[in-house]
C-alpha cells in the first residue's frame, strides 16, 4: 500500500481527494489544507471543503498559514510518506519537504504548459478557449512547472461557468490521477517537459480584474461575466454605483458601448463594441443577487432606453 500525503483546499481538492480514499492502494497518511476563514457578512468561521472530508474519515488534518518553516512541516516529514498528492492546495511546498518523498505529484487544472498558476479555469473562460482541461504532473520548487506525467483535455461550452467547470475537471482530475498514478509510482510511466516556448500564467484574479470593459465585443464580455461566475463576480457601474453582474447571454444590437438598448418588463438589453448581451442575474449595490426581472420590477424602474452602464 502507497502511504501518501494529501494537499487540497477548494471542493475540487476534495472531490480528488474522495477518489483516493475509495482506492485501497493508498493509506492517507494527513491532509493539509489551508486555515478556516471568516467569510461572509458575519464573518462566520468556514472550514475548507478538503478539512471536511478528513474530518468525516477521522484523518489526522494540518492547517499551518505558511507551511515552509512551520512546526507542522516537521511533523510531516516524519510520518513516513512515499509521496505527496496536490490539488489546488494554494502554497509552494518546501524543497526539503519534496525530497522527503519518493514521488510528490499535483493535480493542476489546465492543459500545461497553457496557464500556469492559482486561476486557469476563469482564464481558459475569460479568453474564450475551445477546451480545458487537467494535467498530472511531477512537483518542483518552481509553480506548475513539472514534468508533465498525463493530461486529459474536455471542450468548454457556452453553458459552462467557473463552477461547472471546476465540477467537470474535479472528475476528470480524480479518474486521471487514479488511472496513472499507480504506473507512474511503479517507474513505468515516462514524464514530459513542458515546453518553455508555449507557457503562459493563470495568476489569481486581481479586484481590476472583474470589472467589465464594454468597449469589448459582446462575445468577449459574455466569456469575462462566466470567467467571473460564481466568483469573484464581475462588476460595472450603473449611475454610479457598484453593479455585478452573474449571468448574461449573447443578444443582438447596436449602440455606444454600455448603453442599454431595449427594455422591458423582463428584458434589459446592453450595446457592447461589437453586438450586444442581455443580462440575466444580477445585483445592485446595497441588494440581493436577483432575476432580471425581478430587478427591472423594482430598481428597473428608474432606467430607460439610453442609460449606460459604466459611467
Amino acid at each position: 500500500m502507497t502511504k501518501l500525503i494529501f494537499m487540497g483546499t477548494p471542493a475540487f481538492s476534495a472531490t480528488v481527494l474522495k477518489g483516493l480514499l475509495g482506492d485501497d492502494q493508498y493509506e492517507i497518511l494527513a491532509v493539509v489544507t489551508q486555515p478556516d476563514r471568516a467569510v461572509g457578512r458575519k464573518k462566520e468561521i468556514r472550514v475548507t471543503p478538503v478539512k471536511e472530508v478528513a474530518l468525516a474519515h477521522n484523518l489526522p488534518v494540518y492547517q499551518p498559514e505558511k507551511l515552509s518553516g512551520s512546526p507542522e512541516l516537521d511533523a510531516l516529514m516524519s510520518l513516513g510518506a512515499d509521496g505527496i498528492v496536490t490539488a489546488a492546495f494554494g502554497q509552494f511546498l518546501p524543497t526539503k519537504l519534496l525530497n522527503s518523498v519518493h514521488f510528490a505529484v499535483n493535480v493542476h487544472a489546465s492543459l500545461l504548459p497553457k496557464y500556469r498558476g492559482g486561476a486557469p479555469i476563469h482564464y481558459a473562460l475569460i479568453n474564450g478557449e475551445s477546451e480545458a482541461g487537467v494535467t498530472l504532473m511531477e512537483m518542483v520548487k518552481e509553480m506548475d512547472a513539472g514534468d508533465m506525467i498525463a493530461k486529459r483535455a474536455i471542450p468548454i461550452t457556452d453553458e459552462d461557468n467557473v463552477g461547472t467547470l471546476f465540477e467537470k475537471l474535479a472528475v476528470v482530475g480524480r479518474d486521471l490521477l487514479l488511472e496513472n498514478l499507480p504506473a507512474y509510482v511503479a517507474g513505468e510511466l515516462k514524464p514530459e517537459a513542458q515546453d518553455p516556448s508555449q507557457v503562459t500564467f493563470s495568476p489569481n484574479i486581481s479586484p481590476e480584474e472583474e470589472r467589465l470593459d464594454w468597449t469589448k465585443t459582446n462575445r468577449q464580455i459574455f466569456n469575462h461575466i462566466r470567467g467571473m461566475y460564481p466568483w469573484p463576480v464581475a462588476h460595472t457601474l450603473l449611475k454610479g454605483e457598484r453593479f455585478k453582474i452573474y449571468e448574461a447571454r449573447l443578444a443582438e444590437g447596436s449602440g455606444r458601448p454600455g448603453e442599454i438598448i431595449a427594455l422591458s418588463k423582463k428584458e434589459l438589453v446592453v450595446a457592447t463594441g461589437q453586438g450586444a448581451i442581455a443580462l440575466k442575474t444580477v445585483q445592485p449595490a446595497g441588494k440581493p443577487r436577483m432575476g432580471i426581472a425581478d430587478f427591472l420590477n423594482g430598481f428597473g424602474r428608474k432606467l430607460a432606453v439610453g442609460d449606460r452602464f459604466g459611467e
